[in-house]
């Protein structure tokens, strides 16, 4: 099997920079040809500039398979440009994904406008890659507040639907040695044609969690119970009706096969080195990153903890509170994650540099995805 790779939301590159250990050397960007990214999406809507996919391309070279477009239009109307491929990988939003019937129901079922998840599941159900990988934040497992489970219970039926078993696990940077304190869901699908599904069936769930899975592989837990839960999701009729009824507690770690899913509360186990803010902050930085002393008490007020009152467009009131943030940043921990907002306290600061910001707030850690593609390899390496 070959290692393709079409990359959803790719952003400025981090799914290809890990898979492919990219390092850059002053201008110099070196790419190891571990995996073949034959397709790659980014688009950023409601902005001029498209100052990511710009990024991506300085890094990777400008190419036909290099778009800069909705995504949904392309699922919609062209999806036949998207290639055939081994692996669909992405970071994509944690959005609403409730689903209703069409009024006709002629259509069948409708997903909500906007949401990117139905792109996804669209390239699913069109070329059907063995494996997939994504991204995203890990309050994904609790959404929406009023119905605990919903949006990834739709996400685990969608995948059911098209013949894939998943497992995930929330992973913690910081955890593993990472300098950054950045806490994601990664999940990881695959075919029931692919010998590694085959291989994956006949495993006990807690043992595939605990042991023989990808994540346990890659990033070991102690084996210790600290609590489980499971559910089956093939028993509603379908889609709509998990939007519908479907509420469950999905812990940090689980995985769905044939519709019956196990979830587990794990932790990690790690031994290695562990890096701080302090390793990694650079010497002799440029003047314009040096807080004056004249806008330190602003600084100061904005990373304190604050309650305003502020309006609705319909005029009711409510009060927008938000926690305090460490201020100086610690030196002898990992660094926290970086907000997309935080570039400045000035609005007219150059976008560029404000972009870069919300670049980075938004971008993986991309020593986890170089672990979870070296794991991969092999993994592929086993279907021929």
């Amino acid at each position: 099997m070959d290692k393709t790779v079409v990359e959803l939301f790719a952003g400025v590159g981090g799914f290809r920079c890990g898979f492919n250990e990219v390092t850059f050397d002053g201008n110099e960007v070196t790419e190891k040809s571990n995996w073949d990214f034959v397709w790659a999406n980014q688009w950023e809507p409601s902005t001029k500039t498209q100052a990511a996919f710009d990024c991506y391309c300085e890094r990777f070279g400008e190419s036909d398979n290099h778009v800069c477009k909705d995504i949904n239009e392309i699922t919609t109307n062209e999806i036949d440009i998207i290639p055939e491929h081994t692996i669909l990988v992405g970071g994509f939003p944690c959005q609403d994904y409730s689903v209703a019937r069409s009024l006709s129901n002629e259509k069948g079922i409708e997903g909500k406008k906007g949401v990117l998840w139905w792109d996804i599941a669209k390239v699913l159900e069109a070329r059907t890659p063995p494996f997939v990988l994504l991204e995203n934040v890990d309050r994904l497992l609790k959404s929406p507040s009023t119905q605990r489970g919903r949006d990834f219970g739709v996400m685990l039926r969608s995948f059911l639907d098209n013949g894939y078993a998943v497992e995930w696990r929330v992973i913690n940077a910081a955890e593993y040695g990472f300098p950054q304190r950045r806490r994601r869901v990664f999940i990881f699908a695959y075919h029931e044609s692919t010998n590694y599904f085959k291989k994956m069936v006949k495993i006990p769930a807690k043992q595939l969690i605990y042991n023989e899975g990808i994540f346990a592989s890659t990033f070991p837990i102690n084996d210790v119970e600290l609590g489980d839960d499971e559910s089956d999701i093939a028993k509603y009729e379908d889609i709509v009706y998990i939007s519908e009824e479907f509420k469950f507690p999905f812990l940090n770690a689980g995985c769905m096969i044939n519709g019956h899913i196990h979830t587990y509360k794990v932790e990690p186990n790690y031994s290695g080195e562990y890096k701080t803010l302090g390793d990694i902050l650079e010497n002799n930085v440029d003047e314009k990153y040096i807080i004056s002393p004249e806008k330190l008490e602003k600084w100061k007020y904005l990373k304190g903890s604050k309650r305003i009152e502020r309006k609705k467009p319909n005029g009711e009131t409510y009060c927008y509170s938000e926690g305090a943030i460490a201020f100086p940043d610690k030196l002898d921990v990992p660094a926290r994650t970086m907000l997309t907002s935080e570039s400045t306290t000035n609005e007219s600061k150059a976008m560029t540099e404000r972009r870069r910001y919300f670049m980075m707030g938004n971008a993986l850690v991309v020593g986890i995805v170089q672990k979870l593609g070296k794991h991969l390899e092999k993994i592929v390496e086993q279907e021929d």
